[in-house]
């Protein structure tokens, strides 16, 4: 078995994480997953096994007696060991995409999961990708927690896989929870949701005036990889995919066509 020197860290008073081996440019320190439970419970709920890694995977079990496995989002730094651990725990893996369930339900929004001795909230939040989940944790502490995986990161922000539409209604919507912990995938914890929200909406309605900028030098007709060259002239090389994802979202917010 790989070794594996992370320890679960406490996150809030309902979760902990535990951070998967796999940094990256697109991954940060690596996806945290979260651990769900309420104080003096030992059954737990697991949020987004991760990478496909043994050492990771038995440091997530021994943590309690998992009886529910969420993923957040369809990518694979959250999925790919799903099999795995459902396989190693014997518990269904539910997500909002149905292929990505094994042996349990899709997600629904609105949806109300009663595990690890809480409430959990499932809040649809497309954007980062069509499938993206939240979950509320409203107990979890004075304001609740929110498990954001990447609609909102601990660092940096989060490219939009989906439509700018829905990522801005997304970001809204989670804004309306307020003050609550953001617990994402990536990165450090955050102390409150709404000012979170707000800079990322911030940050957006910064990029569409780049946009727009980049577009009356360009040419309304200006391809992604040419705003790309002026709006990110400075990414590095190994995330020049993941800005032209997100110049590509923000040339069809911009175009109406999403």
């Amino acid at each position: 078995m790989p070794d594996h020197d992370a320890q679960p860290q406490r996150t809030s008073p309902f979760t902990r994480s535990l951070l998967a081996p796999n940094a990256g440019p697109m991954t940060l320190d690596g996806t945290n997953s979260y651990i769900i439970a309420a104080p003096g419970t030992t059954d737990i709920v697991v949020v987004d096994p991760g990478p496909l890694d043994d050492g990771h995977l038995a440091a997530l079990a021994a943590t309690g007696r998992v009886t529910l496995v969420l993923v957040t989002h369809r990518h694979a730094d959250h999925t790919a060991a799903s099999a795995r651990f459902a396989e190693l725990t014997g518990v269904p893996v539910r997500a909002f995409d149905p292929a990505y369930c094994l042996g349990g339900d899709p997600l629904a929004d609105g949806e109300l999961i009663d595990a690890g001795g809480t409430s959990i909230h499932i809040v649809h939040t497309p954007g980062h990708t069509d499938d993206s989940v939240c979950l509320h944790l409203p107990d979890d502490g004075p304001t609740g927690s929110v498990l954001t995986g990447d609609t909102i990161l601990g660092r940096g922000t989060s490219i939009i896989d989906g439509t700018l539409a829905d990522y801005l209604a997304s970001l809204e919507r989670l804004r309306a929870l307020g003050p609550a912990i953001v617990l994402p995938a990536h990165g450090p914890v955050l102390p409150n949701l709404a000012a979170s929200c707000d800079t990322y909406l911030a940050h957006r309605r910064e990029r569409l005036d780049q946009v727009r900028a980049a577009l009356r030098e360009l040419g309304d007709d200006a391809s992604t990889a040419q705003v790309t060259d002026v709006v990110y002239a400075q990414t590095d090389a190994a995330v020049r995919f993941a800005a032209e994802a997100s110049v590509r979202a923000q040339l069809a917010y911009l175009r109406g066509s999403s």
